[in-house]
């Protein structure tokens, strides 16, 4: 086997290959820049797990080396994201005590099945399953779990001890607790929340109004989370406020990640099954939607299917070193790609530079308070949330609105499990509605010309004796009853009609199931004495009718054009007229 063929498999025998020294420049310094985003992030996206901090940078180190020699995209950066440890403490949550041994094996096995079946799915060349998710339910899902997210959170904001997996639970739970907010933790969570928000929008206009060039403001920005880090934790330390109540990350260990195995029940493998699908389905949609965004910009191209195998094998390296379920995260794939990271490279040399935290910084972020995790985890799922989705939606499609209020609706009441579910079964179902109900149109000849357009849009020439109908969908086993419905409507009590031509040009397959209803349809007419033909019917699907009984049964002809046909048909009519 050839270098090119295993580079299909190895994308690293790609770009590697051209790997020279300005690349290692530029990817170095995307490195320095995603690193120092991704330690706060990182240890804040474990909290929001359920898990000890630690375990968010564990899962951040292998998964993005893995990735990086099994990935195609030269900017996506793969790690702990937001919806994912949601949905990983959802998950695990109704199933094992928070804060227990067995809660961090279960995310282990959680991440284990996760990346066996991206892997079985990139293997099978599945990735176009992805595309039966809608992208408005793919919103709603996503702003409905940052609202989730962000609510979640406050109670490190308040420093009370509220519970809950959906958001009248949280509200409920929090209300409760009123009375022991720690004003200490609140200050700070507060502080925290707003410094961010300013550094998100502020910061760099500053910056640049100082005379600093953009290159170096943008960096400096993105490293904002970073100085709230310090800031938040040398007034712990200085001012003991974790004595006075304020809760604190606390002894991190000194390592890098372990050698851990999952756990293997049988009973802990069926609960976890639906889960870590969901899990999957959704990180590899967020995931591959913003590697091919990020591609497009370079005119570069993206493998979905070879991005399965990419995530597959970072979500079992998560699995193996103390990690839980990773992706490729939205906001540190575009500070990477806006840095210049030009390859893979560029999250292996963040691996390198987040092993070295674990190793060495760990115990300056003992006095880390949560309430800065989770001013970080707030203002960043906030960035997620679109409520102008639904105005869109409303003005220009009422059946996608409803599949977005339903899908925001119910992970906000019900859970993200209930929700990112609704919104599957939503995506098939209004797939299944809308090509089971296909646009038919009834056509004429534009005057003048050789084309056919529908009879209620344009004044077009017809003939009593001729039915031309434009099939504009794919037909198969779920609209071809209503084709057949149809066409038996519109004929019936039509004296004067001889011919019926089925306008075939959007039809890109007819499968068993809408044969059968050819059949059906061409023998109908024929006892009622119409001829049915076909027009402009595409190779591929031609290919399929020869190999079958309906052509040689068919009463008209298959004509290469529309207008061939009108034409035939309406001599037909002449010569039998003479």
């Amino acid at each position: 086997m050839t270098i090119q063929k295993f580079a299909r498999y190895l994308p690293i025998l790609d770009w590697g290959r051209r790997y020279d020294r300005a690349a290692l420049g530029n990817d170095l310094l995307a490195a320095v820049i995603v690193t120092i985003m991704l330690i706060p992030q990182s240890l804040a996206y474990a909290l929001l797990a359920g898990l000890p901090p630690e375990a968010g940078l564990y899962a951040s180190i292998v998964p993005i080396l893995l990735y990086a020699v099994f990935g195609t995209s030269r900017a996506l950066a793969v790690g702990p994201v937001a919806v994912v440890s949601l949905m990983t403490a959802a998950a695990i949550g109704g199933i094992v005590a928070q804060g227990t041994a067995g809660y961090a094996a279960a995310a282990l096995t959680l991440a284990l099945l996760s990346g066996l079946m991206l892997l079985g799915m990139g293997i099978f060349r599945l990735g176009f399953l992805a595309n039966f998710l809608s992208h408005p339910v793919i919103a709603g899902f996503i702003s409905a779990s940052g609202i989730l997210i962000a609510v979640s959170q406050l109670k490190y904001i308040l420093g009370v001890p509220a519970s809950g997996h959906t958001l009248v639970e949280i509200l409920v739970s929090l209300g409760a607790h009123l009375d022991k907010i720690n004003f200490w933790t609140l200050a700070i969570g507060t502080l925290a929340t707003a410094f961010l928000f300013w550094v998100r929008r502020g910061l760099k206009p500053l910056l640049r109004s100082w005379g600093l060039p953009p290159a170096l403001a943008d960096a400096l920005t993105k490293a904002g989370p970073v100085a709230a880090v310090v800031v938040t934790t040398a007034l712990v330390w200085g001012l003991n406020l974790g004595e006075r109540g304020v809760s604190i990350v606390g002894a991190v260990p000194q390592s890098l990640p372990p050698l851990t195995f999952p756990s293997l029940s049988p009973d802990l493998l069926r609960q976890l099954l639906i889960p870590a699908l969901l899990i999957s389905v959704i990180g590899f949609v967020e995931s591959i939607s913003v590697a091919q965004t990020l591609a497009a910009r370079r005119r570069q191209r993206i493998d979905p299917d070879q991005e399965l195998i990419g995530l597959g094998a970072a979500n079992l390296g998560a699995a193996f070193t103390g990690g839980f379920p990773v992706t490729g995260g939205f906001s540190r794939s575009v500070v990477n790609f806006d840095a210049g990271a030009e390859t893979p490279a560029a999250g292996a040399y963040t691996a390198i530079g987040l092993a070295i935290a674990a190793l060495l910084l760990t115990p300056l972020i003992h006095y880390l308070p949560n309430a800065t995790l989770a001013a970080t985890i707030i203002v960043a799922v906030l960035g997620l949330v679109d409520l102008s989705i639904l105005k869109t939606a409303w003005a220009y499609s009422r059946t996608d609105f409803a599949a977005v209020a339903v899908t925001m609706a119910a992970t906000l009441v019900f859970g993200v499990e209930a929700g990112v579910s609704s919104g599957v079964l939503l995506s098939i179902l209004l797939h299944l509605h809308k090509t089971s109900r296909p646009h038919v149109a009834e056509v004429g000849l534009v005057p003048g010309t050789q084309h056919f357009r529908n009879i209620h849009r344009h004044a077009v020439q017809t003939d009593p004796a001729v039915l031309t109908l434009r099939v504009d969908e794919s037909l198969y086993f779920a609209n071809a009853r209503f084709l057949e419905d149809y066409v038996s409507a519109r004929v019936v009590g039509d004296t004067p009609l001889r011919h019926v031509i089925l306008m075939c040009s959007a039809v890109n397959e007819i499968d068993l199931s809408a044969v059968e209803s050819l059949e059906a349809i061409n023998t109908r007419l024929a006892e009622m004495g119409v001829t049915l033909h076909l027009s402009e019917v595409k190779g591929p699907v031609m290919d399929r009718l020869l190999r079958g009984h309906f052509l040689d049964q068919l009463t008209g002809q298959v004509f290469l054009s529309q207008f061939d046909a009108y034409q035939s048909v309406l001599g037909q009519g002449a010569d039998a007229a003479q």
